[in-house]
């Protein structure tokens, strides 16, 4: 199949070869992140979402994530506002960003 059409609905991202290694971790912890979120949103328990968001907004640029930066940064803003719908929509967005993001590193 054409890579072009392969990529359709991808987010493409290009990180410095010198993360290669640390990346399928950083991704794996996210997933763990996004599994704890939407189980602390069933408990409303906004301020263990807050919390695991905050860091993610700060971590996701340092590797090359930006969009990952911009998420964390919107659940944290709902989580603190308490906003449930908000936050699930979001975090279809991560779920969504996670199944579909595409790695190419680059020296």
């Amino acid at each position: 199949m054409n890579e072009s059409l392969e990529n359709v609905n991808r987010y493409m991202v290009t990180i410095d070869a010198d993360l290669e290694e640390l990346v399928p971790g950083y991704l794996t912890n996210r997933a763990a992140d996004y599994r704890n979120m939407t189980s602390a949103l069933k408990q409303a328990d906004y301020d263990h979402i807050r919390a695991i968001s905050h860091s993610m907004k700060g971590s996701g640029g340092g590797y090359g994530f930006d969009e990952l930066t911009e998420i964390g940064s919107l659940l944290e803003q709902h989580a603190i506002a308490a906003d449930y719908n908000g936050i699930a929509a979001t975090l279809h967005r991560l779920q969504d960003y996670l199944a579909k993001v595409v790695v190419r590193y680059e020296a």
